[in-house]
């Protein structure tokens, strides 16, 4: 029978449909095989992504067993496959599993038990190797997932066959010269050693080598340390506003005795990264900074969290739109955050193309978490298997071991009593530094690895790999978050190395909201709003935060005030990330009290993952070429009159260009086109002339007609 659910982002449906996550799941299905069987030595049956614990059988026969949502399974089929087979895959709910790996778990308790109440969330999510906001999180729901979340497979091969392929620019300083690292991982099926010749060929760069190698039994790497013709100009790869991000084209053939060929297809791209840390002239401590191609770079721009609670609705249009939004924004850089999931390989082709710089995190976030042989086995698997799968992208320019998880324990946040902590720091040291970075420095060589976000990088390796104070502005980087002072007041932000978490909370627009909520929600204290927030006292503390600048909205029509208190919380929102990011912006260049030398701002966060109350800025971007400096609060602002504005569409080839008209200055211009999905050159600016063009970007078809018809204009000075 069919089960037929509403969007499970309506309403309450977060709660109401957790009992699909309760339950065991299994999915099943036959399937002819389209080869002949006797022809070939080897079959596997492989899983890309399993989401997360199950047993998997073939024909009634167990093959194996899952518990990993990052890692990749591969199942030896040969002797169970026949011509029409039955497979299952039989899930396990993993808020159960969860439990009872917490439950069979011996020794010290593993903090936090479950999350604060606010989130309507599950517990134990640190004894599940699987997307950890999945059980919820201070700006999502809890939706923990059981399914397969990538693609399946068969594999037949005689002899070997191909499994991981990278490649590593190398630039060598005494020759002045690129190399290219070609590492090949086979499975080799034969029971002796396989000869042969390996040629790489790189035309633009007219580069051709040919090595002989052998390949031993079982599975094993070749490494190819191809030298790029002197003669050859090399254009490196540079991030978006730096440079073009030049990539080669690049074949490699592998011919061996036993007469079968493999041609691999690949770009490849040229360029270093390093991550500087050393002293700095008046000013305690060292400096945290990233070089690509030898030249200093301020790192600029967001933190990205799964796209959806459901990976398989995030299509490659939905990523493309996202990212290509960040660098129309003139951001170069995002940190894919520890809590999500290790993007798929789409994302990180995508930030190859634009120039979108990453700081990719590995999966661990605002946790401790065990570290008993078979988690640690999972642990290592993943990461090796993260590590082969990405490491080829020019994009990624750090590895970061964990979200927080130093600063989880330097500050005690799970009230660990003193005598106990040393037990903890050692699972810290072990997971992280003894197993994750041990596996990242041997699988890849390339670039800078840090254990935790925020950190004191060289100096918490200093004082044993964990520090005294993460939040030190002296060293490393900074989480910084303060939602009870002035946001205006620039004081009050830290003068850091680099920011790489920063930001306040809003609400999405109303047409996003109105999509999954009925008119009864749409007021400030509805059962909704107060549902939809899972950060604890949030709409309170962006009330305060409104009251310090503006009037809040007074409106006796509920549905009006609460549009007025929306449109509200961006603005503040907006103004409160600009006043942050200028801060960094101008620490960049001035060391004052031995602090500054901000090299990196990076706020929360760059997307949502549904429609409710969170730090996402994308919606609107807000990007303009001038500055405004307010002389007082604009609720004290005197002068501003009752303004008329209206709007005109026109069409432009593929753009729209909306011809702004006001009769006096508007504060904060916000244009909205409800569900049309799209982006505007500017929006939320402030209109000092009498008119106004905006260009708007459809990502899909649309008409001047629609767009007028959807067209929401507001100012300040409609809050009433």
């Amino acid at each position: 029978s069919l089960l037929s659910l509403e969007d499970p982002y309506y309403r309450f449906n977060d709660v109401a449909y957790r009992w699909i996550s309760l339950d065991n799941w299994t999915y099943s299905r036959t399937f002819k095989t389209p080869f002949d069987i006797k022809k070939w030595q080897k079959v596997n049956l492989v899983f890309e992504g399993v989401d997360t614990v199950a047993q998997i059988l073939l024909n009634n026969v167990t093959l194996g067993r899952t518990d990993n949502m990052f890692n990749r399974y591969s199942f030896d089929i040969t002797s169970v496959i026949q011509e029409v087979n039955f497979v299952e895959v039989r899930f396990l709910s993993a808020i159960s599993y969860a439990a009872e790996q917490s439950r069979c778990h011996k020794g010290h308790s593993i903090p936090p038990v479950c999350p604060p109440p606010v989130q309507k969330g599950e517990c134990h999510v640190n004894f599940i190797r699987k997307e950890q906001c999945s059980f919820s999180w201070d700006w999502g729901p809890s939706f923990p997932t059981q399914g397969i979340w990538k693609d399946v497979r068969i594999e037949a091969y005689n002899h070997y066959h191909l499994i991981y392929f990278s490649t590593t620019p190398l630039f060598v300083k005494s020759t002045q010269q690129w190399c290219l690292e070609v590492e090949s991982i086979f499975d080799v099926v034969s029971s002796k050693p396989i000869a042969g010749l390996v040629t790489v060929n790189i035309p633009k760069l007219q580069t051709q080598q040919t090595f002989s190698v052998k390949l031993q039994p079982g599975e094993g790497s070749i490494v190819q340390l191809v030298n790029i013709n002197k003669s050859a100009t090399v254009e490196p790869w540079w991030p978006n506003g730096h440079g073009k991000q030049t990539g080669y084209n690049m074949t490699t053939t592998f011919t061996m005795e036993a007469g079968c060929q493999i041609e691999k297809f690949s770009k490849v791209y040229f360029r270093t990264v390093e991550l500087v840390q050393e002293p700095i002239p008046g000013s305690p401590g060292l400096s945290f900074y990233f070089k690509i191609n030898g030249r200093p770079i301020f790192i600029k721009g967001s933190n990205w969290i799964p796209a959806d609670s459901f990976q398989d609705r995030v299509t490659y249009d939905t990523l493309r739109l996202l990212l290509k939004s960040a660098a129309d924004a003139n951001m170069n850089a995002l940190r894919v955050w520890g809590g999500g999931v290790y993007e798929q390989d789409e994302f990180y082709d995508i930030c190859d193309e634009i120039g979108i710089m990453i700081w990719q995190d590995f999966m661990f976030a605002c946790a401790l978490y065990p570290t008993d042989q078979n988690y640690l086995e999972s642990v290592r698997a993943e990461v090796s298997h993260q590590v082969r799968r990405l490491k080829s992208h020019p994009s990624i320019i750090l590895w970061s071991g964990n979200n927080e998880n130093e600063a989880a324990i330097a500050s005690n946040w799970f009230s660990i009593p003193y005598p106990d902590i040393g037990v903890y720091i050692e699972d810290y040291v072990t997971l992280y530094v003894k197993n994750i970075r041990e596996i990242v420095l041997c699988e890849d060589k390339s670039r800078p690895f840090v254990v935790s976000s925020p950190t004191n990088g060289l100096e918490s390796v200093k004082e044993g790999w964990l520090s005294r104070d993460p939040y030190d502005t002296h060293y490393g980087d900074t989480h910084f978050y303060d939602y009870s002072n002035d946001c205006w007041n620039w004081t009050m932000y830290p003068k850091t190395r680099f920011a790489s978490e920063y930001g306040f909370q809003s609400w999405p627009s109303f047409s996003t909201i109105e999509k999954v909520s009925s008119p009864e929600d749409w007021s400030c204290t509805s059962n909704f709003s107060l549902h939809r927030q899972h950060h604890e006292g949030g709409n309170i503390q962006m009330l305060q935060e409104i009251g310090r600048h503006f009037k809040l909205p007074q409106c006796p029509d509920p549905v009006k005030q609460f549009k007025d208190m929306i449109y509200l919380t961006q603005v503040m929102q907006a103004q409160c990330i600009k006043t942050e990011t200028e801060f960094y912006r101008f620490s960049q260049s001035e060391i004052i009290n031995g602090e500054g030398h901000t090299m990196g701002a990076l706020y929360w966060q760059l997307n949502d993952i549904w429609q409710a109350p969170s730090w996402a800025s994308l919606e609107d971007g807000l990007q303009s070429p001038r500055n405004h400096y307010f002389l007082s609060s604009l609720k004290d602002a005197v002068g501003l009159e009752k303004t008329q504005l209206s709007a005109s569409v026109s069409q432009q080839d593929d753009i729209y260009i909306f011809a702004l008209q006001t009769t006096a200055i508007a504060p904060f211009v916000t244009l909205d086109v409800g569900s049309i999905k799209g982006r505007f050159s500017d929006n939320g600016f402030l209109m000092t002339e009498k008119k106004k063009m905006v260009a708007f970007y459809p990502w899909e078809p649309t008409s001047v007609e629609e767009l007028e018809s959807s067209l929401i204009l507001t100012s300040l000075l409609d809050v009433v």
